[in-house]
């Protein structure tokens, strides 16, 4: 304890090796009108107290770069507890490394304090993951942790300077992706390094230096080490970058969609099931750009459909009972799945809910869809169809007569019922059961 108090005591006045790059607007082109105001009077307060502090990673490289940025991140030289005591409206979360949550309006504002540079006292696992670094360091050091270039500049909305440790403004421009330090045993640190990447540079239309492409194809088995809900997280934000078409594709180029969703690789191998997950994530990438509401069960609804039917045709031709062998198949992969992902609870229930329904949109008579028209899937199940249609996996009568179906009124719809012929058969073998002297009674025998 005694030793981690006097690490950060001399860091945090360690003079810095080096100066950054200044970039000023002219250069940098970052209109400050864009910038959350929130984020800004954050930046003012904590230099208004004497502090450093600046918008960083993400937000300005997006801003570089021309997209709209989702979050706004600070990085500061004042401790959680300083930044704590400057906001009414904050809280310090966080033990791995704490940080603070500061509440502007119905925005938070993530402020984190620099962190120092890994040394021999840093924990990791036997494969070089960082288990344990809440050491606080200096900006420069700060600027070495971040994993590549182009997410270690620092904006000051104040000045409308960027500072640039690593060229990160350059490499934006030069559309190229570069990592801090030696990719290696940046993959190593930490594994979803290799699918940052892969994201990064999809939507931002980035080529990945040779130095971070070249290990990533021997070194992706380190996957299997990152815990699942961390993988799962990296995932949804993948795939709900509003470029998961490319994403998916720079993913099999380097050899990563092996393992991450463990059946992917193999509905990426079957025609028709390729299809179907391009055109989910095709019109998945088109909502998000649209600013559309997505949901993360369809879409992993979509890419684990197959693995369900294939699942469900082996239960089916063991003569088992086709509503139950379909549950028992969609256990069977999602329990697959939680090995690598940790699938919330909630998001498995969207997922099944969905499968369930698809083989009621088969019973087009009786009362059946009148009560399937009812559910509170039904949307999302009825979406789901049609993608199964546009992709060949059924009839695009079937889909075009429910759409049809939900555009009529009840009269319509009653006039639209298929003749119920499953009623017809039970009710004649349940004539053929009458006894003799009935049935020669109706004959007049």
């Amino acid at each position: 304890m005694i030793r981690k108090l006097l690490r950060r005591v001399f860091r945090r006045d360690a003079p810095s090796r080096h100066e950054p790059a200044t970039i000023p607007h002219a250069r940098h082109g970052i209109e400050r009108a864009l910038v959350h105001s929130g984020a800004r009077r954050v930046c003012e307060t904590l230099q208004g107290a004497g502090h450093t502090a600046y918008i960083v990673g993400g937000a300005v490289r997006d801003l570089i770069a021309g997209f709209e940025p989702k979050d706004f991140d600070i990085a500061t030289n004042a401790t959680p507890e300083q930044v704590r005591s400057l906001f009414r409206r904050s809280r310090i979360i966080g033990r791995r490394f704490q940080i603070v949550h500061v509440m502007m309006g119905p925005d938070t504002i993530e402020v984190s304090t620099f962190r120092a540079a890994h040394d021999e006292n840093t924990v990791k696992d036997e494969h070089g993951r960082v288990l344990r670094d809440n050491i606080w360091g200096t900006m420069e050091e700060d600027a070495a942790r971040r994993d590549f270039t182009v997410n270690a500049l620092y904006y000051d909305p104040v000045t409308e300077i960027v500072f640039d440790y690593h060229n990160g403004v350059a490499d934006l421009k030069q559309k190229t992706m570069r990592m801090i330090g030696e990719p290696k045993s940046r993959y190593r640190e930490d594994p979803v390094r290799m699918l940052r990447a892969v994201r990064l540079s999809a939507k931002l239309g980035l080529t990945l230096d040779p130095a971070v492409s070249a290990p990533i194809k021997e070194m992706a088995a380190l996957i299997e080490n990152v815990p699942p809900a961390r993988l799962f997280d990296e995932m949804l934000k993948l795939l709900f970058s509003g470029y998961a078409v490319e994403c998916v594709k720079r993913l099999r180029a380097e050899g990563l969609h092996h393992g991450l969703l463990p059946l992917l690789d193999v509905i990426l191998e079957q025609p028709l099931g390729e299809k179907f997950v391009m055109l989910a994530l095709t019109s998945t990438d088109e909502r998000v750009r649209a600013g559309k509401p997505t949901s993360p069960g369809f879409l992993f609804a979509t890419l684990l459909w197959h693995e369900v039917l294939a699942d469900w045709e082996k239960r089916k031709a063991r003569k088992e009972l086709p509503v139950p062998a379909l549950y028992e198949a969609m256990d069977a992969v999602l329990d697959q799945q939680a090995e690598k992902l940790a699938i919330t609870r909630r998001i498995a229930g969207d997922i099944k809910d969905i499968w369930i329904l698809q083989p009621r949109f088969d019973k087009r008579a009786g009362k059946s869809p009148l009560r399937m028209i009812e559910q509170p899937r039904f949307r999302a199940a009825y979406d789901f169809l049609l993608l199964r249609a546009e992709s060949g996996e059924v009839e695009q009568e079937l889909a075009d007569w429910w759409t049809e179906f939900q555009r009529v009124d009840h009269a319509g719809r009653e006039a639209m019922l298929l003749p119920d012929t499953g009623k017809k058969r039970r009710r004649s073998r349940s004539r053929s059961r009458k006894g003799p002297s009935e049935g020669a009674a109706e004959t007049g025998e």
